[in-house]
């Protein structure tokens, strides 16, 4: 122990803290003692008889609980087996717990195996304890003042505190985890109900959030690492270690039998069996047993025609419908966000609730904390006397719409994300919170993954956000555009009650338009022409001018192509105007259509009439 200046012939007496500093360590871990005290009281009927005592050490080696036979204390406490001793490496030299907490390993430091002579009588085999992301929080410990010689002796010693630190571990681990996605997978089925090997804690948008020691051995495994280096998972997707997307994961989240739950790892191909325990604050129901899981209900249909990507994502939004998992909805503005949200709000059961839109960046600054979370009477100057209820409060019960939650500023990020961790919220001013039982929909134009990386936007906020996300892609990329117009003609009948329709031809100019307004601009083109139109029939005179600009990729206009596409269509009026001598009223009979039609497409083309020769 040259590292530690120790002296191994000096005999060093057990260092007991004192109890204001024991008391400091003990409510350091309150939440992992009240789980381990279980555990170790367990363990220590296991193993009394045989002369052993079990002790808790945290992670600087004070002994923070201690189970021993009263009639040896004073032995005890003199060989350092005892509450609130230190034995940290530094101090006592090779020991037990203090190789434990050097190493990260279960082991067994067997009479001279001790640094100090002090301690050369005793045997102590231990094993870690870790939290979820993976740091050691505790060893625990099973120690006797006397032994036989051969260190073999120990072997079922090592394996029975395994055992119990991984119980207790994992039983902390789940206890502490109870907001997240709980994954319990087990290679023996006859056990899968009453002992799980390996267990993970995913956040909301399907990332690894945690994972007892087990599981990071077998994450180290698929990723072909040392167990220490399996933190790298740590902020990974599910998907990449499952076969399965975190969608696909709610359906084990229902009481079906286990040997049915069978799930693949992608890098071994190994089969272990899977069990589901949803976040505290989500609600999974069961599934209608004469419902197919897959069936998109009718408000969810309404949104697209036969569009595949988006299909996709309603097939995905349909499975998850009655659970709380936030969704986040991305897309260019216009493309139909808050429709996607309310789609959602009616498809669940939570339709009866309130449907209570936020944009985020609509509110000023200094207001919006006071409208999302509302104020108590007086809190501020220029606060109403009875106080405000706030916008999160009035979704109690219903579905909560965030758009544009890329403008909300960080401050306000923090309190929203606290809201969404609780499901409580606290008014401005107010000494008491409320509490809240919602769904979230967020939505943005923004990359907020970009901004996550820039410090625009809370990483943990937008994984908290992220429970599914639902990328709706720009008009120019949809394939039902046809679809969308009938939809939209259906609820826009012509004057006399005939339902209206649009040619051929002018469905081939919107087809070719590249929409950068997306869906609303859609439905001002169809508004404009309906209001024009004078035949139940739209026509391309009918039409705005603005769709008769190509639109390229990028979402601008093409100059040349315009051009050239104007060039050709006033030519070719020009030429039938020649035919009749210029006659308005004959060229429109030859054209098909009325003289007010006839003005309009001369006026869009630039085309005049030649001066009348005097």
């Amino acid at each position: 122990m040259g590292n530690h200046r120790l002296d191994p012939t000096v005999l060093r007496p057990a260092v007991i803290v004192e109890d204001p500093r024991l008391r400091e360590h003990r409510d350091a871990m309150e939440e992992l003692l009240r789980t381990a005290r279980f555990g170790v009281e367990a363990l220590y009927r296991q193993v009394a008889g045989l002369g052993y005592v079990v002790l808790l050490s945290d992670n600087q080696g004070i002994t923070v609980d201690y189970i021993g036979d009263q009639a040896t204390t004073d032995y005890l406490r003199a060989a350092g087996l005892y509450m609130g001793a230190d034995w940290n490496e530094a101090r006592a030299g090779t020991n037990g717990t203090g190789t434990c907490i050097a190493t990260g390993e279960s082991l067994t430091i067997h009479q001279s195996d001790h640094f100090d002579a002090t301690h050369i009588p005793l045997t102590c085999t231990v094993a870690p304890i870790f939290d979820p992301v993976g740091n050691l929080s505790a060893v625990l410990d099973i120690s006797a003042l006397r032994s036989p010689r051969e260190k073999s002796s120990q072997f079922l010693a090592l394996q029975m505190v395994r055992n119990f630190a991984h119980r207790i571990e994992t039983a902390s681990f789940i206890r502490s985890c109870s907001r997240n996605w709980i994954v319990k997978l087990t290679a023996n089925q006859a056990l899968a109900e009453v002992d799980t090997d390996y267990v993970l804690a995913l956040d909301s948008s399907g990332r690894i959030a945690g994972f007892n020691h087990h599981a990071r051995q077998l994450l180290a495994e698929e990723m072909k690492t040392g167990w220490r280096d399996a933190k790298q998972a740590l902020g990974r997707p599910i998907s990449d270690f499952l076969d399965c997307e975190i969608d696909g994961l709610t359906r084990f989240a229902r009481p079906n039998s286990i040997e049915r739950n069978v799930m693949r790892l992608t890098g071994s191909g190994r089969s272990l069996f899977i069990q589901v325990v949803p976040p505290a604050t989500i609600r999974v129901l069961p599934a209608p047993v004469q419902q197919e899981e897959s069936r998109i209900p009718k408000a969810l249909k309404a949104v697209a025609g036969e569009d595949p990507s988006i299909q996709r994502n309603l097939n995905k939004l349909s499975r998850l419908l009655n659970t709380n998992i936030s969704v986040l909805v991305s897309g260019e503005t216009g493309t139909g966000k808050e429709y996607l949200a309310k789609a959602i709000h009616q498809s669940c059961v939570r339709a009866q609730g309130p449907f209570v839109p936020v944009n985020c960046g609509a509110l000023p600054e200094n207001l919006i904390e006071s409208e999302l979370f509302g104020y108590e009477g007086g809190s501020f100057t220029g606060a109403l006397s009875k106080g405000k209820k706030g916008l999160i409060r009035e979704a109690h019960g219903g579905t909560l719409f965030l758009d544009e939650i890329g403008d909300m500023p960080l401050g306000s990020q923090t309190r929203l994300l606290r809201v969404l961790a609780e499901r409580e919220v606290m008014p401005i001013g107010g000494t008491r919170p409320y509490p809240v039982d919602m769904r979230v929909i967020a939505a943005s134009h923004r990359d907020l993954l970009g901004m996550v990386k820039k410090g625009l936007f809370r990483e943990d906020l937008y994984f908290r956000l992220n429970g599914v996300t639902i990328t709706l892609p720009p008009l120019r990329d949809r394939v039902d555009l046809a679809w969308l117009v009938a939809q939209l003609l259906e609820s826009r009948a012509y004057p006399d009650g005939s339902a209206r329709s649009l040619s051929s031809k002018a469905l081939g100019v919107l087809s070719s338009y590249g929409w950068p307004g997306n869906i609303r601009e859609l439905v001002n083109v169809i508004d404009f022409a309906c209001a024009v139109a004078s035949d139940p029939e739209i026509g391309l005179d009918d039409l705005p001018d603005q769709v008769f600009r190509r639109i390229d990729g990028d979402g601008e206009a093409s100059a040349a192509d315009a051009a050239r596409s104007n060039s050709k269509q006033a030519a070719s009026l020009r030429e039938d105007l020649r035919r009749t001598g210029w006659n308005i009223s004959a060229t429109a009979r030859l054209l098909g259509v009325d003289r007010t039609t006839l003005h309009r497409r001369m006026r869009r083309l630039g085309v005049t009439l030649p001066p009348r020769s005097t």
